[in-house]
């Protein structure tokens, strides 16, 4: 009697601790002819929902990593949903845009313009 009341509880309250479904994501940073952009800045922030506290602990809602000479930045699990993925590099514009990321790994492509030319009005 004892185990069976001890297997329902445990059947009850283990979808509670499992927490969201988690996707490894990988960003791969190339410029306009194919070549790995690497020392970039990529700055991966969770849109989905807000940071949830779970037995004391907060989920992270923001990443911060640099790619390696691959031009490669792997980020953590995360949870899936919408993500706004930015990437900052010298010599290049700064990339920005958010992603659904429904999958249980991810791999995104960016690919990293040369900058504009400045200009002036006066």
């Amino acid at each position: 009697m004892k185990l069976r009341l001890l297997a329902v509880l445990v059947a009850l309250v283990a979808p509670l601790v499992a927490g969201p479904p988690m996707t490894t994501l990988t960003v791969q940073v190339t410029d306009t002819q194919g070549r790995p952009v690497d020392h970039a800045d990529v700055i991966v922030r969770f849109k989905g929902s807000r940071s949830v506290k779970k037995l004391g602990r907060k989920t992270p809602v923001s990443w911060e990593m640099r790619s390696n000479q691959s031009g490669v930045a792997k980020i953590p699990p995360i949870p899936q949903g919408t993500i706004e993925v930015q990437v900052i590099a010298k010599n290049y514009q700064t990339f920005g845009d958010d992603f659904e990321v429904n999958e249980d790994e991810k791999t995104i492509p960016i690919q990293l313009k040369a900058p504009q030319q400045q200009y002036s009005v006066h």
